[in-house]
């Protein structure tokens, strides 16, 4: 049976906390761009059933199981409270569990996600929500419907989300004391998702093998850091520091190289640049730390000399992130000095 990472995924982080990359991070990067295009039109019905519905589990049942295109705002909600501090209730709830399961499967087996247009969109939205609903729970149960979706290659919008999902569900179900029914089937569907083509499906799928951990997920990281994509790199890295593996050091050097570029003013495409290289950092910050705290020894010289520049670095995050690092090299040298 595989052993889960020992460095614990906190389910609802919400950026700019200076973690490890997490679902929540993948989830920003890759599935909220593509949702704001369309959730402009849903808006205000959102906030109507947020209002409305509160923690009522059975009333989001009842409206995901309507036919209308407004269904993938109720199942973000739900996935939102489950996250929330009143989620906790639901989280070990398997017979909600088996509800969203089935509306997942009724929904692919509609052939709508294999459809075109704005329908097929709205589709895809709503399988990825309810995936990600999916993995906010703490029971083992809540996996397979998420490998049957992880494993359907047809549909790599929707593995992505699977894929990001059984991240989160294997960091809820360690925090639990539990774990995965059949580990192997989670550890190979994840590790076929990283040698998709599709790079932000292989890239959610390299982060998700630094959090489920295991004898195979090393090596394939280890390969990962060679990738041609950033993402897929810089998430190898930091499953790697997770792991306590040096071989992280190089991508985690190239990590903390990348430069501040200030954007014009209104330039809101260079604005979301500065904000991912800072989230990078930051993270690569800690996955420094990890591997700091494994060694029990102070990082390569450049690493070393890296921190140190960017305790001045112009964004705040950043620079507190990495002073606060620097402080702990300086003192671990100074005891290994002694």
């Amino acid at each position: 049976m595989n052993e889960p990472s020992r460095r614990g995924l906190t389910a609802d982080d919400a950026l700019p906390t200076v973690e490890p990359p997490n679902a929540a991070f993948l989830v920003q990067l890759f599935v909220v761009p593509l949702t704001i295009v369309s959730c402009g039109l849903f808006v205000v019905w959102g906030f109507y059933w947020l209002a409305q519905m509160g923690n009522d589990p059975e009333s989001y049942v009842r409206a995901l199981r309507r036919n209308n295109e407004g269904r993938w705002q109720v199942a973000l909600n739900f996935a939102n409270d489950l996250r929330g501090p009143g989620g906790a209730a639901l989280k070990s709830d398997v017979k909600l569990v088996s509800d969203l399961a089935g509306i997942l499967d009724d929904e692919v087996a509609s052939g709508r996600p294999q459809g075109g247009g704005h329908a097929a969109e709205q589709s895809k939205t709503l399988c990825g929500y309810l995936c990600r609903a999916l993995g906010e729970f703490s029971v083992p149960e809540a996996a397979q419907p998420l490998l049957e979706r992880a494993t359907d290659t047809a549909d790599p919008q929707t593995a992505q989300a699977a894929v990001e999902a059984l991240a989160v569900l294997a960091s809820n179900l360690t925090a639990a004391g539990k774990s995965f029914a059949e580990p192997e089937p989670v550890t190979k569907a994840i590790l076929a998702a990283s040698r998709s083509e599709t790079k932000t499906l292989r890239s959610s799928a390299t982060f998700a093998l630094g959090v489920i951990g295991g004898p195979e997920t090393g090596p394939r990281l280890a390969e990962l850091i060679e990738d041609a994509d950033d993402d897929v790199r810089f998430n190898a890295a930091i499953g790697l520091a997770r792991q306590g593996s040096d071989t992280a050091w190089g991508p985690l050097e190239e990590m903390l190289e990348l430069p501040d570029v200030v954007p014009p003013q209104g330039d809101q495409k260079g604005q979301s640049e500065r904000y991912r290289r800072a989230m990078i950092v930051v993270n690569a910050l800690k996955g420094v730390s990890l591997l700091v705290d494994d060694m029990k020894q102070p990082p390569p010289a450049k690493i070393t000399t890296l921190i140190a520049k960017l305790s001045d670095d112009p964004v705040s995050d950043v620079r507190s992130s990495a002073a606060a690092l620097d402080r702990r090299i300086r003192r671990l040298t100074a005891g290994a000095e002694d």
